[in-house]
């Protein structure tokens, strides 16, 4: 026997029970100043106590309007993404907007579908993870004049607004904190450098340190991995086994890093007085490994807060001061060098 349709409740229900007409039942929840403060409040308690949820997708259609901000990052293993999130979503909800988060695993084609997913939702703003996009969807996402950001990495020629770090200077910064030590033969661990600017910008940052420093690059000292943390052990078992003696390993993540540290320790190296290792991130745990990780501090929650803080300019028709936001890094020395 076919199960019944479920009845879905309506704002002319809400209205009925409320003992008002529907369309003050609609502005009563939209917290309109039109309406009484008794009367919303009735509104509310009969929406309440009939489980009603908004149709906001009817809504948009007539206003353009959907109070929905959609971020897509590379993936959502990685927990450094979470803070600015987190960060992002707490600075818009006061203004009524929430979150619709994707996914691309560092695929363009991936990020293109979702962009065209996202606004045939009729977003109100797009945040994407890095620079680096396909023709299509930077088409998209012009032809759509929807307030964009570019976040974590910073670049001259932003779609919208770019707000992040310098990658490249962080690595230079880190590459030469490493050098300024005495070390000469150090290894670099990165993620994979496919439709990943940052990572990109982290290899040339590590490869131009070197160069200033009279240093040759050495493309046997470099290894690219995925994000997890047995891929970072086994990148550094690999330099350790094919190139004898390294004097320290800048791994530009801090997932890659806290896997190699842990395959030094596997391997009795003292750290750093055999071997130092660095990261990039500041992940939590990084401060809190024996010996604690030395890495790049990036301003996770500043960016969300800038992030958010630049997209209700731009949704309220205002131009931000800027189109270029470089929120800076810290390099956090510890025990890991």
């Amino acid at each position: 026997m076919p199960r019944p349709k479920k009845q879905h409740i309506t704002i002319r229900d809400v209205a009925k029970t409320a003992g008002v007409s529907p369309i003050t039942a609609s502005r009563a929840l939209q917290n309109s100043e039109l309406v009484r403060p008794a009367t919303r409040e009735k509104v509310a308690q009969a929406a309440k106590d009939l489980a009603y949820i908004p149709n906001f997708a009817a809504g948009t259609l007539s206003s353009d309007i959907s109070r929905i901000v959609a971020v897509i990052v590379p993936n959502m293993s990685n927990s450094i993404f979470a803070d600015t999130l987190q960060s992002i979503a707490n600075s818009l909800r006061p203004a009524g907007y929430n979150l619709l988060i994707g996914s691309n695993d560092y695929s363009l084609d991936l990020e293109q579908d979702l962009v065209r997913t996202f606004l045939s939702r009729r977003v109100d703003a797009l945040v994407l993870t890095g620079h680096l996009h396909s023709e299509e969807t930077k088409s998209l996402i012009r032809g759509s004049g929807v307030p964009t950001v570019e976040m974590w990495s910073i670049t001259d020629d932003p779609l919208g607004v770019s707000v992040g770090i310098s990658n490249y200077d962080a690595a230079f910064a880190m590459t030469r904190h490493l050098l300024d030590q005495g070390h000469r033969r150090i290894g670099f661990i990165g993620g994979l450098l496919e439709n990943n600017d940052r990572t990109q910008s982290r290899l040339r940052g590590y490869h131009e340190a070197l160069e200033q420093a009279g240093i040759e690059f050495d493309t046997s000292l470099v290894r690219h991995e995925d994000f997890d943390f047995d891929r970072g052990s086994m990148a550094m078992r690999n330099l350790l086994s094919e190139n004898g003696r390294i004097d320290a390993v800048f791994a530009a993540s801090d997932v890659l890093a806290l896997g190699a540290l842990l395959e030094c320790l596997r391997q009795n190296l003292k750290v750093p007085d055999d071997i130092a290792v660095s990261g990039f991130d500041d992940a939590r745990i990084a401060s809190i490994m024996n010996p604690a990780l030395t890495t790049i501090g990036i301003p996770r929650e500043s960016i969300g807060k800038k992030i958010a803080e630049v997209i209700l300019q731009m949704i309220r028709g205002d131009e931000p001061e800027q189109k270029i936001f470089d929120m800076g890094f810290t390099l956090i020395e510890r025990g890991s060098t």
